[in-house]
């Protein structure tokens, strides 16, 4: 009795490995999700650029430089002087405020505080990241950011909503040398 249990286990065993297959996904994506995704980003990037690129025409009095990191920007005071800008590891300090194209206040220079900023070594927008590291101390910039280089999607849960290009002032008061005693 105990071998024909064992044959009869066995047999279930062998018998029900050979019996199964795989099993088939329950849905199959054809990939059109994520065509239509990106044809929707590229509708967004196509019409915060518009509208970025009439807040350039209207604002005559300043001149915009394209950056290849995907913002303008047009400077409001310059330092002239060949003179350090932040390198990673340094610490910006800085000011800024945050205003919506149509001009209106979103963030005061006094609700943001002073800010420090390790550079490349803390989470920031992506857009002040890269222009920080193209500022010297001194001088103020005006930066116009696309959604996709500033709150993006997600917004800040507080004032800025789902994907909204922004202008932001900013002021780099002073840059400290990583590794300096000053």
């Amino acid at each position: 009795m105990k071998k024909l249990t064992v044959l009869f286990i066995l047999s279930l065993f062998l018998g029900s490995c050979s019996k199964q297959q795989a099993r088939k996904p329950i849905s199959q994506s054809s990939g059109s999700f994520i065509k239509e995704s990106i044809e929707r980003n590229k509708i967004l990037i196509a019409k915060e650029e518009q509208d970025i690129n009439q807040f350039i025409k209207n604002d005559s009095l300043n001149e915009y430089i394209s950056s290849p990191k995907g913002y303008w920007f047009s400077y409001k005071t310059k330092v002239n002087e060949d003179t350090k800008v932040p390198l990673r590891g340094d610490v910006a300090y800085f000011d800024y405020e945050i205003k919506s194209l149509d001009g209106k206040l979103i963030y005061s220079k006094e609700q943001l505080k002073p800010q420090i900023y390790f550079i490349d070594k803390e989470n920031i927008l992506n857009g002040l990241r890269d222009g920080i590291k193209i500022m010297k101390k001194g001088e103020e910039i005006l930066f116009l950011f696309p959604s996709h280089v500033a709150y993006g999607y997600h917004g800040d849960n507080d004032k800025i909503g789902t994907n909204i290009p922004i202008l932001c002032t900013v002021t780099l008061n002073d840059i400290k040398i990583e590794n300096s005693n000053n």
